[in-house]
């Protein structure tokens, strides 16, 4: 039987039926706090899971696209990752022994450093932290304050680090009104533009708003009257997933990496999410050969179980003894767990198939997208993929537009490919309607596939509003269809996709056909369609307990 399959259930061993399942609900929501997140949108009781299927209490099955927010790199229960669990279990060891030195530690150490960017890797120290990569975050702040004897932090709009207090003030928003805007100001927190492409902050999108990005953070650190000076460190996601799945230009990030080192800033690269394969290379700085100076990592890290480490230049290693600390810094179920992990991973080039079969459905969702308005922007790099939605009736009728101003797309040699084929800045079929003539009568810029961006000079009118209303009801309608994500973004109106590394090619059309079905039924029943949409695909059908379930 496949790894992703679960076997017939007889759900005795449950209490009761879907009835008890309302009962757990309601007395989570009775008991737990008011912070809870998922449970309020994913109403369901997961009893048991495989692969990327999960089973609630009521028997109903789901299709995964969570991943405990990207923490299961091999989806639930993984053959290797509880072979290693029980391995520990079985000899006896302890399971939890501080920073003492372990064959289990030794184990997972020389195996993430055998994944590291090799610059690093060579010269690298590891410091394990607490369980949660907020606390790893917070152990890199500290390191490079003590390192550089400065205080500053530079960080990005957008960016999401974690929930601890120094990693909130790094964030670029807060979960409810008012929570970090104090503890940002106490932190001397520098904030940068981030390159969005599709909502640009200077307006004009592609490389040029990406040079923009990084002439502002060049200039304002070299301006005596900036209000920025000199920092201890810059901190930023090589893709930002809360932030709405915005993958940093390869470019871009070579950028930071110059202009950080020719001014001794510290370069800190938040892997939490991104890292172990996520994006279709092992670590996302991987695709633009940029080599950070501390790499903050945690989630698949630890195979499913809570772990975090930062890895940094063994020159920055000035701390003293305790100087970060935590008492389950030693979980050696989660290192061994987290060596299975990563070592799968590595020999079984699951990163390499995460870029084949995210540039798959990425460009299904994009050909998808193509005449349905309400889909503003598909993006994502690996299988780390985001799908935003608008309101096009409140601005242009198919998003943002675009005015060429100069004499016709240029291209940019210093970009590599994304996955698919694309590059970062390529305009896709959807895309087409964006641009409009320009102020002369000239026709419109028509992009077609494998084509450059818009002039670098080009003016972009601004995107219509989020939709995050629409984006909920497509998360209850996947949930209808057996399939669950997560949205994220600025204002929650961005679909998440975070399938297991190990998805199937059965699974991934299965995933894309329940997301496409939901986003279509939501679509027709808000009714924000502007204009006639493309034929639907077949009705929709419940799932059953098939293959892909």
């Amino acid at each position: 039987m496949a790894v992703t399959q679960l076997p017939p259930m007889a759900l005795a061993a449950v209490p009761g039926d879907g009835g008890a399942t309302q009962g757990i609900l309601r007395r989570q929501a009775l008991r737990e706090s008011a912070a809870r997140t998922y449970a309020r949108a994913l109403p369901i009781v997961p009893v048991r899971a495989r692969g990327m299927t999960v089973e609630g209490a009521d028997g109903r099955r789901y299709l995964d696209c969570l991943s405990g927010a990207g923490a299961l790199a091999l989806g639930h229960n993984h053959p290797v990752v509880l072979d290693a669990i029980r391995a520990v279990l079985d000899s006896e060891a302890p399971l939890q022994v501080l920073d003492l030195a372990t064959p289990v530690k030794d184990a997972f150490t020389d195996e993430l450093f055998a994944t590291l960017p090799p610059g690093l890797a060579s010269r690298a120290r590891v410091q394990f932290c607490g369980p949660a990569g907020t606390d790893a975050v917070e152990a890199a702040l500290k390191l490079v304050r003590t390192a550089t004897g400065r205080d500053g932090l530079l960080a990005f709009s957008g960016a999401y680090h974690g929930m601890t207090a120094g990693a909130l003030a790094a964030s670029g928003g807060a979960p409810a009104d008012g929570v970090m805007a104090a503890g940002a100001a106490a932190a001397g927190v520098t904030r940068l533009p981030f390159p969005y492409d599709y909502r640009c902050p200077f307006g004009v999108g592609g490389e040029r708003g990406a040079e923009l990005a990084a002439h502002w953070a060049e200039k304002l650190l070299d301006d005596p009257k900036g209000g920025a000076p000199h920092p201890a460190g810059m901190i930023l996601e090589p893709v930002q997933g809360e932030g709405g799945v915005i993958p940093a230009p390869d470019g871009w990030l070579r950028r930071m990496r110059e202009i950080t080192a020719a001014r001794s800033i510290p370069l800190i690269a938040d892997e939490v999410q991104t890292g172990v394969g996520r994006t279709g290379a092992f670590w996302a700085v991987d695709h633009s050969g940029v080599e950070p100076d501390v790499m903050v990592l945690s989630k698949a890290i630890g195979g499913g179980l809570p772990l975090a480490v930062v890895v940094y230049r063994e020159d920055l290693d000035l701390w003293p003894p305790g100087a970060h600390a935590g008492t389950f810094r030693g979980n050696q179920l989660a290192m061994a767990a987290g060596a299975a992990t990563l070592a799968h991973v590595r020999q079984n080039n699951l990163a390499e198939r995460a870029a084949t079969v995210g540039g798959r459905m990425l460009e299904r969702l994009r050909r998808f997208a193509a005449g349905r308005p309400q889909i503003g922007d598909v993006r994502g790099r690996g299988l780390m993929i985001g799908v935003e939605l608008i309101a096009p009736e409140a601005g242009f009728a198919a998003g943002a537009g675009v005015v060429p101003t100069g004499a016709g797309p240029v291209a940019n040699p210093d970009h590599e490919e994304a996955p698919g084929g694309t590059t970062p800045y390529e305009v896709s079929p959807y895309e087409a309607s964006r641009y409009e003539a320009s102020p002369g009568g000239g026709a419109p810029y028509e992009a077609s596939p494998g084509e450059a961006a818009p002039h670098a000079d080009a003016v972009r009118t601004a995107a219509p509003p989020a939709a995050p209303a629409l984006a909920a009801a497509v998360q209850q309608e996947c949930l209808r269809r057996g399939l669950i994500v997560e949205l994220g973004g600025r204002h929650g109106a961005v679909i998440r996709l975070l399938p297991p590394l190990t998805i199937t090619d059965e699974q991934t059309e299965a995933v894309l056909d329940r997301l496409t079905d939901a986003l279509d039924a939501s679509i027709r029943t808000a009714g924000t369609h502007s204009r006639e949409l493309p034929p639907t695909a077949a009705p929709f059908v419940p799932p059953s307990t098939g293959d892909h379930r």
